[in-house]
């Protein structure tokens, strides 16, 4: 029964770490490296399993983040040839290069994890008031 817990709270922590590469990625739009380069926006990528768990069904069955990884979509260009950043020779000449973060996708996956979030927490209540009917039941 505690490993429903521990499939739940994977998933909630799981969830929280999507949540907050979203908000760095909104945050960080238009921001820049020390060398110009602009920022990429992250992406978290879950797998199966929760290491962390204190039972075996949780190990076998709650999710994990595999990894953060850079986007590799390519940066966003815009033609300003006035900007100090743009490029100066090339076939990229006047252009700058922005952040690949599309808020409307961000905004998007907010909204994907804070429901998933909200599912799992309710799945744990669900978890913890069968647990506490069997013991009731038991007493």
């Amino acid at each position: 029964m505690y490993g429903a817990l521990d499939i739940s709270t994977s998933g909630m922590i799981a969830q929280r770490v999507r949540m907050t590469a979203i908000s760095a990625n909104v945050a960080n739009r238009h921001s820049v490296s020390a060398d110009g380069t602009p920022y990429r926006a992250k992406l978290v990528h879950f797998a199966p399993g929760d290491r962390s768990a204190a039972t075996k069904e949780g190990k076998a069955w709650g999710v994990h983040v595999r990894e953060i990884e850079d986007d590799p979509r390519p940066f966003n260009y815009r033609y300003d040839p006035s900007h100090p950043m743009a490029a100066k020779e090339g076939p990229r000449q006047g252009y700058v290069a922005e952040s690949n973060v599309n808020p409307v996708v961000e905004q998007i996956n907010a909204i994907q994890a804070g429901r998933a979030y909200e599912a799992n927490a309710v799945a744990a209540e669900a978890t913890k008031t069968m647990i506490s009917q069997a013991l009731r039941l038991l007493a």
